[in-house]
């Protein structure tokens, strides 16, 4: 027992000795034998002293990284990924400093950052977006060493930024929000505004509202509109305010913003949609009563006004406010024909009494029946009228704009057809209510409504 003791410490002692001993694995890799210098490397992986000096994780990740761009070694060695990236931690973990890196080189990280990023633009050509996202996530892992350890050339740069936003690309067609969003979130916090970045904010801005995360959303926001100060930001805010907010929430918000002159054009386009679409809304409509569903509309016709104030030429804003009051027209109108409908009802169901006494009493029994519908009508007279009235002038308004322009989009042209259609149609209405009472006034309605007609379907 005491020989076998003693020939068992001698081979400790040998194995130990030559563990310490990084000579041979060293002048492997100076003449470039990697695959020496990886056998070298791995006959000390049994000594746990070997294992505790940084200088071996140094060693082994050099050497390990060198055989990455190497096809068939990747093949060989199918855990090589694993055991470069176990070998760079854990020497960062024993040479926090890089120290070692620093004095000799910084080739496994290099070795690792080009894996990464060149088959992260591979798969991201090949719209394999996965793949991308996990090769370019290496690339900003290895990247990030090389910049905050000063290990490149230019030593300014705080990060590969178009590593990080290949990252983010990949993330985001791989519908991996989070991860998106972690990407995106580096090059928002570090205020990048170069061009082609606004879409990143944009990204974040929209992910952050769709999650209802508010203080996100405004902390990228407010970075989104000192980054790129032409951009509409104000759109998403009021889209946020729009998914997010109560109505209370919204009115106030509104007002203050209003009073302080700070609502831009198409801020008071949004917001009047808003409160135009709670009288049409089927769940809104059931929380308030008429009174406040046209408090509402009122509300909705001012704020697109002025939008229209800030912006002459806004058609789509006159266009707005000209259909709620053809809307609106309509409306009056059916009850008016709905009374009258009432009115020949009830006219209908009078039997003729020849017997003059008789005849009075029946008389006054309808009249009390009629005199109230034909009350309703005559009050309704100012109401059609006002919308009759102001729907014509806010139309014609709009095709005055839509014919000083010299090309119209698809939204221009669909605009132009419906609006001369609904003025041909109102001033049809008002040429049919003067007919046989005044002559000049038929005229002059019905010269505008073939002056609209012949235009249906021209635009």
């Amino acid at each position: 027992m005491k020989k076998l003791l003693l020939l068992s410490t001698i081979a400790i002692i040998a194995i130990s000795t030559q563990a310490q001993d990084f000579k041979k694995v060293n002048t492997a890799v100076l003449i470039n034998k990697m695959a020496d210098a990886k056998t070298e490397i791995d006959k000390l992986s049994i000594d746990p002293k070997a294992l505790a000096k940084a200088e071996y994780w140094y060693f082994r990740s050099k050497i390990y990284a060198s055989f990455v761009k190497d096809a068939e070694a990747m093949k060989k060695y199918p855990n090589l990924i694993t055991d470069v990236d176990n070998a760079i931690k854990k020497l960062i973990e024993l040479d926090p400093n890089f120290t070692l890196v620093k004095e000799r080189s910084s080739d496994a990280i290099f070795d690792m950052y080009s894996y990464g990023f060149n088959n992260g633009i591979r798969t991201f050509n090949d719209k394999k977006w996965d793949s991308a996202s996990y090769y370019f996530g290496y690339a900003v892992i290895y990247s990030d060493f090389l910049f905050q350890n000063k290990l490149t050339k230019d030593t300014k740069m705080a990060f590969d930024t178009t590593s990080i936003l290949y990252a983010g690309y990949s993330a985001q067609n791989a519908t991996k929000a989070a991860l998106a969003c972690k990407y995106y979130a580096r090059l928002a916090d570090a205020k990048v505004s170069s061009d082609g970045y606004a879409d990143v904010y944009k990204y974040l801005v929209l992910n952050y509202m769709n999650e209802k995360k508010e203080d996100d959303f405004n902390k990228y926001l407010a970075l989104a509109k000192v980054a790129f100060p032409k951009e509409n930001w104000g759109d998403y805010e009021v889209e946020y305010i729009d998914r997010n907010f109560s109505l209370d929430q919204k009115i106030s918000y509104f007002d203050k913003a209003d009073a302080a002159g700070t609502m831009t054009e198409m801020q008071y386009l949004q917001f009047g949609e808003i409160f135009i679409n709670v009288k049409r809304d089927a769940k809104e409509k059931t929380k308030y009563d008429s009174t406040q569903l046209d408090a509402f509309e009122k509300k909705g016709i001012e704020s697109y006004k002025k939008a229209f104030t800030k912006n002459p030429e806004n058609a789509i804003a006159s266009y707005n406010i000209g259909v709620i009051y053809y809307n609106n027209f309509g409306l009056v109108d059916d009850q008016i024909a709905a009374n009258i409908k009432s009115l020949q009802q009830i006219n209908s169901t009078k039997p003729v009494e020849k017997d003059p006494k008789k005849k009075a009493a029946l008389d006054a029994k309808f009249k009390l029946l009629i005199d109230p519908i034909l009350k309703a009508n005559q009050g309704l007279e100012k109401p059609i009228n006002d919308n009759l009235d102001n729907a014509i002038e806010w139309l014609e308004k709009t095709i005055a704009i839509e014919n000083a322009k010299k090309e119209k989009n698809s939204t221009d042209k669909s605009i132009c057809n419906k609006s001369v259609d609904f003025l041909a149609n109102m001033f049809a209405y008002k040429r049919d209510r003067v007919r046989g009472k005044d002559t000049k006034a038929f005229d002059a309605f019905d010269a505008k409504y073939k002056q609209y007609d012949v235009l249906h379907g021209k635009f």
